[in-house]
């Protein structure tokens, strides 16, 4: 059986005021780490998204939540690209000065990064996005108008874009707002990425493309408190250059050879993963259920608190918990070396004989 490159999935739920991974790109450090160690880092949008700041390498894998959710299951199956061409749609609630500001950061990414950015649309209606928090501290939300957001997926398609930006407007907080202010502190839970999930699934579930989001927002006024895990969404006017890069090299989605003419030789499947890193207290996630089932090394990340409570053993999952990212990077390395990590301790206990408990 021919050796597949080492492959980690990494996953931080988005909208769960995750300690790491929270905030506006501050687990991009980890999954560089993590690049170092695995030959493939399969991710979501939310790790890799800092607003006007991202990192893109060859080995890091940009997958939206809901493509990635099909992927851990079987379903889909990842594509590598060298390049996509971007389209991207402006919510009709968007004012105009606002809306110049996103046009302007894409016309950017195409002169100064040379992103193959290929047409834009605004949707014939307001989107109309609701922001809501659930009971347990984590944000979601609704789009009162999602069948405008489809229509203008499928124009942006038509025209030849084969992965889609979304900028809808949110609505503008108060900045005397308690959650906001903790969130800027680097304590609270991102009242946006709950509602901003909605979008890109709906995206991804119905035209299999990969998509992500960018919020539209005027700037906040400087607060000299600001945390450095929040700072990369104050940079600027707009969040948008990190999602331009994010889809730029994002992976088309596939199906299974039997349903596929031309199957692409070189996609990457689930069978094809080795370890999958987690918060843990997150385990409950669509991804980490089916990618459990398989067998491969979990590791669960006990520094990275969540608004959720659902641990490995809670599930009767089998995880090696390790208290920080640096030790998970450690194990990780010697997963892939085939190393025991028994053997990096300074005690190792004894074999077992099994015929002496008959």
């Amino acid at each position: 059986m021919q050796k597949h490159p080492y492959t980690v999935v990494f996953i931080v739920p988005t909208g769960t005021g995750a300690a790491i991974g929270g905030y506006a790109g501050d687990a991009m450090p980890v999954v560089r780490a993590i690049a170092q160690v695995a030959e493939r880092v399969i991710t979501h949008p939310n790790v890799l998204n800092g607003a006007q700041l991202y990192w893109n390498q060859p080995n890091l894998f940009y997958v939206e939540g809901y493509g990635l959710d099909q992927f851990a299951a079987g379903a889909w199956g990842l594509q590598p690209v060298r390049r996509n061409r971007v389209g991207f749609i402006l919510d009709r609630a968007i004012e105009s000065d606002l809306q110049l500001r996103h046009i302007q950061a894409a016309q950017a990414t195409r002169a100064s990064l040379g992103l193959h950015i290929s047409d834009y649309t605004i949707t014939d209606a307001p989107l109309e996005v609701e922001l809501q928090t659930a009971t347990s501290g984590t944000s979601w939300g609704n789009v009162g108008n999602p069948d405008s957001l489809l229509r203008a997926a499928q124009d942006l398609i038509e025209a030849g874009a084969n992965a889609i930006a979304v900028v809808a407007r949110f609505p503008d907080e108060d900045p005397a707002n308690a959650t906001l202010q903790q969130y800027r502190q680097g304590h609270g839970v991102d009242a946006l990425a709950g509602a901003e999930a909605i979008i890109s699934h709906l995206v991804v579930r119905t035209f299999r493309i990969p998509c992500a989001h960018a919020p539209a927002l005027y700037p906040l006024p400087l607060d000299p408190n600001l945390s450095p895990r929040a700072a990369a969404e104050e940079l600027g006017y707009t969040f948008f250059p990190s999602v331009l890069v994010g889809l730029s090299r994002a992976p088309q989605f596939v199906i299974s050879p039997a349903e596929q003419p031309n199957f692409p030789p070189d996609s990457i499947w689930a069978s094809q993963v080795d370890a999958i890193v987690v918060p843990e207290g997150a385990f409950g996630g669509s991804a980490m259920l089916s990618l459990s089932q398989m067998g491969i090394q979990a590791i669960a990340v006990e520094d990275n608190q969540t608004a959720t409570n659902v641990p490995p053993e809670a599930l009767g999952i089998a995880a090696t918990r390790v208290r920080s990212y640096l030790e998970a990077v450690g194990v990780l390395a010697a997963h892939r070396a085939g190393i025991s990590t028994e053997a990096l301790a300074p005690e190792i206990p004894p074999l077992c004989c099994l015929s002496e408990n008959r």
